[in-house]
């Protein structure tokens, strides 16, 4: 069988694959803790499950429009002019089948061979692959803890070229956590602009933000900022809806047409029951969000205290999403049985065999210093995780 050169090119999602393999660790009665789901564990609210009950009892089980209904299209246009302080119209908007998809979708309508995006690292890992797929090459500007996982203006100048694109902006951060501040943002911005680069901000862990800080739309500095902005949301993460895929993307109507066009040829629309959840979502009370982010911060907290307690480990504190991002790399050159842990790779084997816990190796993010430990799990999950970690990292020579 032969299959295709940029099919080869594509490495299978990490963070998908150490999932799957604690998941059938846990069905072969191991016990093991994971830190590698990138959702909450909180169930969707009822208000958002009865919705889609109702959307059922009346026969909404048919296709929908390919962009989405008209419903839920309005209701993304009124919390981008409610929470973000922008104005779109139905023509800028597309609904697709997660966030994940409004991405895909942009990369193959906008950018091709020859091309480069501009991606601050570490990245979800999504994005490199997504780009390589569309056969354009992803540029990676590393950033470091020290800096807050931030890029800067003068960083993106230097990497930009003639063939330069996009840059990529991703705040809240998977995996980091780290968040932009609304000066930062503007910076960004203004560089890009005077670069010609489309501006592509992934807000999907908007809501997800801790000590007060205050979360501001790289789109909605002026006019000419938002006409050169892609906006990617979605409710999987805000409103523990990962199973529902929902994600949609704000931008010029002729990047949505073409959008529209590519969906139109491959998914078509999303699921009709899982929109009119969506527009609950939306729309509906708030308490629930607010309430899985106090839980939220009581875990970073605890998950970050402790980490930073076991000797050789360092971790930023994430000013917002799920995440922490472990620095373990004071500990590589160390032995377990004999065998070198050697990068991130074997770090993580390292703790799966030993002590049952499952991390996601941080070179999946382009990052082989660290490892992603997600707090979307139980208190008791994250006490009994770091009890096991130390234990573990004092086995090492």
């Amino acid at each position: 069988m032969k299959f295709t050169q940029r099919i080869q090119n594509v490495q299978p999602s990490m963070t998908l694959a150490i999932e799957a393999t604690a998941r059938a660790m846990k069905a072969a009665g191991k016990d093991i803790i994971s830190f590698g789901a990138g959702e909450p564990d909180f169930n969707t609210s009822e208000a958002i499950k009865n919705k889609a009950i109702e959307a059922i009892h009346a026969n909404q089980t048919r296709y929908t429009a390919v962009g989405g209904t008209d419903a839920l299209k309005d209701a993304i246009i009124q919390k981008l002019k409610n929470e973000n302080g922008l104005s779109y119209e139905r023509s800028q908007i597309i609904v697709s089948c997660g966030a994940k998809q409004s991405f895909y979708n942009l990369a193959h309508v906008l950018w091709e061979e020859g091309d480069e995006i501009l991606i601050p690292a570490p990245y979800w890992v999504s994005y490199p692959d997504i780009i390589t797929l569309a056969g354009a090459t992803p540029v990676i500007l590393n950033t470091t803890a020290d800096a807050d996982f931030k890029i800067t203006p003068a960083a993106v100048e230097k990497a930009t070229t003639s063939r330069t694109r996009a840059l990529l902006i991703n705040s809240p951060s998977n995996p980091t956590g780290s968040a932009y501040t609304a000066a930062e943002l503007q910076a960004l911005a203004q560089v890009a602009m005077k670069l010609g680069l489309l501006i592509v901000s992934d807000e999907i862990y908007e809501k997800i933000l801790y000590d007060g800080f205050q979360q501001k739309s790289i789109a909605s500095f002026d006019q000419e900022i938002q006409k050169n902005c892609v906006i990617i949301n979605g409710v999987s993460k805000s409103y523990a809806m990962t199973g529902w895929r929902i994600g949609y993307m704000a931008a010029d109507a002729e990047i949505v047409k073409q959008c529209n066009k590519l969906q139109g040829q491959s998914t078509s629309n999303p699921a009709s029951i899982s929109q009119a959840a969506a527009v609950e979502a939306l729309t509906g009370s708030q308490d629930e969000v607010a309430r899985m982010l106090v839980e939220f911060q009581k875990r970073r907290n605890v998950l970050v205290d402790g980490l930073t307690k076991i000797p050789g480990v360092s971790c930023y504190r994430p000013a917002g999403s799920f995440y922490s991002f472990p620095d373990f790399s004071a500990l590589y050159g160390k032995t377990w049985q004999g065998a070198s842990i050697s990068g991130s790779l074997k770090f993580t084997e390292f703790l799966l065999k030993e002590s049952m816990i499952a991390l996601v190796p941080g070179i999946a993010f382009g990052a082989d210093a660290n490892a992603r430990m997600a707090f979307a799990c139980s208190m008791e999950n994250i006490n009994q995780g770091l009890d096991r970690l130390a234990k573990a990292i004092a086995k090492l020579e």
